[in-house]
């Protein structure tokens, strides 16, 4: 068998590890994989547009592989440019750069004439077109992409006018100029932080419907300030993604409780309860403006912005209650979060879209009704530069170039879990999903696992790929919504590992801890805990199954222990470890009772009546019968 992938980004290197290792795991011959990459590097967008203190928002626990771990020395959050260097790493470990070609664009992807099926990459290297025939293409590419550019009336008035693809460095904002940043996602976030914290006059970010700030590391309040205590500056709790204890919300998961809305409507109250209790906002971590609004704020409609940590002091300042109502300082000398002070004269200020720029250059905002238009509205304020952090438009030229009757399908058209449309398995997209909180290489190292399933040993798939059980994992967008790929990390990864078969039960995971701690190193107990209550880290699906791996429960028992043994304090332990743990755990354990004496009853119901049943059954034939006659 032959494969093609196309993109050399975490997606595409992972994916090329699977297919080329895939004979380890089952009774085949090795495949032919060859990778195509129209750039001169590998990382993808971590290497091509990236900027200057860029820094992953997803921990490093996380993000990296399950076979093939950070340094213990690295940060939670590692740098772009360091997470470039791990998946050069990557490719030397696994000696993934024979198959690497660089500097190798894609130019079409068409099919096989006859009935030999298959596909034929047609691609430009060194100077030269030529072609490869496979039987299989993963896109992997992030790079066939256009930034999205809204139309502002009147942008030409703007001396500098930039998308944020080409931002790299504090320089191009200038000494002493007037900034604006639209868009309010991470970019967004990071540029006006960048801004705010560079030698300029003013620094304006703008936002459509606002957006949900939240912090990268859980939080670690402080109770009862007003009795003097600080926080401890020695502690470092556990990035957030690391936090969630999934036993009872993705693993064990009763139907009448997955399928439907509970567990959303749970974690929003939960969300909100929490940063009111530490912050005093609910509408995002210390967020005074620029909330969204009520009809989209919901945890299953929502990304949390994990960039905007650092710079919610800037963004909060013009905004902070001067003088808090009597609730405000009751909860806040009860229990309170560490905030980070703001220089005095500095501030991310808050703005409406842009309705036009007139001919002088000054910016007019859109009235939203909002106290941050009020506040600008007066103002003449004229930009000397703008960024458009407004996100990319995917496109897959290589995919469109085919001639005939049956067009490719594209990202949106994958219809099983994500990865493949229903009709051509032939074709994955790897990597083109988009979680509330969590991290995308990893979720596509558990796409690929499922699909080379699917190429290679259908049989060995254990369960059908029913659409079913896709629902509970997939974000409710809004009408009208940008983004409509959006899900649940640690649902989507349950489900595939399931889909897999590599999800191990209780008792598995319990042997697998007492075997291994044969030496007194606390695996018996460390495994279970970190199983049930750590998210959904890919090593939990490496214990079992076609890809199982033996270092799957030393990275659990040690390297994850120590991640997770961190999350201290109330907060921690208690909100996201204790009460969701005993809460949905009695309220699956309820159901499943429900269940299982509804079921009950209705055989012992149709075991009693089928005597009666057959009876009347002879009886209408009977007079079906005589009726005939």
């Amino acid at each position: 068998m032959r494969v093609a992938v196309i993109g050399a980004g975490p997606s595409g290197l992972v994916t090329l590890k699977y297919l080329k290792t895939a004979h380890q795991f089952f009774p085949i011959k090795p495949i032919e994989t060859l990778l195509f990459e129209a750039e001169d590097a590998v990382g993808g967008t971590f290497t091509h547009r990236t900027y200057e203190d860029a820094e992953l928002v997803s921990s490093k626990q996380l993000t990296t592989f399950s076979d093939f771990r950070p340094r213990k020395d690295d940060p939670d959050f590692l740098s772009a440019e360091r997470y470039v260097e791990y998946l050069k790493q990557y490719c030397d470990h696994f000696d993934l750069w024979p198959s690497i070609n660089l500097s190798t664009p894609v130019l079409s992807v068409r099919r096989r004439t006859g009935d030999v099926g298959g596909h034929v990459i047609h691609y430009r290297k060194d100077g030269k077109e030529m072609t490869w025939e496979c039987d299989a293409v993963a896109v992997c590419s992030g790079l066939h992409v256009t930034p999205s550019i809204p139309n502002v009336p009147g942008i030409e008035n703007v001396p500098v006018v930039k998308h944020s693809a080409e931002f790299k460095s504090r320089e191009e904002f200038g000494t002493d100029k007037t900034i604006v940043v639209l868009g309010t996602g991470e970019t967004g976030i990071d540029l006006a932080y960048l801004a705010v914290t560079s030698p300029t006059k003013r620094v304006l970010l703008c936002h459509r419907d606002g957006f949900l700030g939240a912090p990268k590391r859980m939080l670690t309040p402080v109770t009862f300030p007003i009795l003097g205590r600080k926080p401890d500056p020695n502690y470092v709790n556990v990035p957030v993604d690391c936090s969630q204890a999934t036993l009872f919300d993705s693993m064990y998961v009763h139907p009448l409780m997955r399928d439907t809305m509970f567990l959303w409507h749970y974690y929003d109250v939960l969300i909100k309860v929490a940063l009111w209790i530490t912050t005093g906002s609910y509408h995002g971590y210390d967020q005074w403006v620029a909330g969204i609004s009520p009809q989209r704020y919901h945890s299953s409609k929502v990304f949390f912005n994990k960039a905007a940590a650092k710079a919610i002091p800037y963004i909060s300042a013009p905004y902070r209650p001067a003088k808090p109502s009597l609730v405000q300082r009751i909860r806040s000398s009860i229990i309170q979060c560490d905030l980070e002070p703001v220089p005095p004269g500095r501030a991310i200020e808050m703005a409406p879209w842009p309705s036009h720029i007139d001919a002088n250059g000054r910016i007019h905002f859109r009235d939203n009704g909002r106290p941050e238009y009020d506040r600008l509205k007066d103002e003449v304020i004229v930009p000397d530069v703008l960024f458009y952090a407004t996100g990319y438009t995917q496109t897959f030229p290589f995919l469109d170039a085919e001639t005939g009757d049956r067009p490719y399908p594209h990202a949106d058209d994958a219809n099983v879990r994500e990865i493949w449309r229903a009709d051509d398995p032939t074709v994955a997209f790897l990597g083109f999903i988009r979680p509330a909180f969590g991290a995308i290489p990893t979720l596509s190292e558990m796409q690929v696992q499922l699909w080379i399933m699917k190429l290679v040993a259908p049989d060995q798939i254990p369960r059908p790929l029913e659409p079913k059980d896709e629902g509970h994992y997939r974000l409710r967008p809004p009408p009208g919504a940008r983004i409509n790929y959006g899900v649940d990390h640690e649902t989507y990864a349950y489900q595939l590992a399931l889909d897999i078969g590599s999800a191990p039960s209780f008792t598995e995971v319990v042997a697998a801890g007492w075997k291994a701690s044969r030496g007194g190193n606390g695996l018996w107990w460390r495994l279970p805990v970190v199983w049930a209550a750590g998210a959904q880290f890919n090593a939990k699906f490496r214990m079992r199954g076609p890809y199982k791996w033996d270092g799957a429960v030393n990275v659990l028992g040690v390297e994850l222990w120590e991640t997770i043994s961190r999350r201290g304090g109330f907060l921690g332990n208690f909100t996201l470890a204790v009460i969701p743990i005993v809460f949905l755990g009695t309220i699956n354990l309820g159901l499943y009772v429900y269940s299982t004496v509804v079921d009950t009853a209705a055989t012992v119901f149709r075991v009693l009546t089928s005597p009666f049943a057959m009876l009347w059954r002879k009886k209408e034939a009977q007079r079906t019968d005589y009726v005939r006659i």
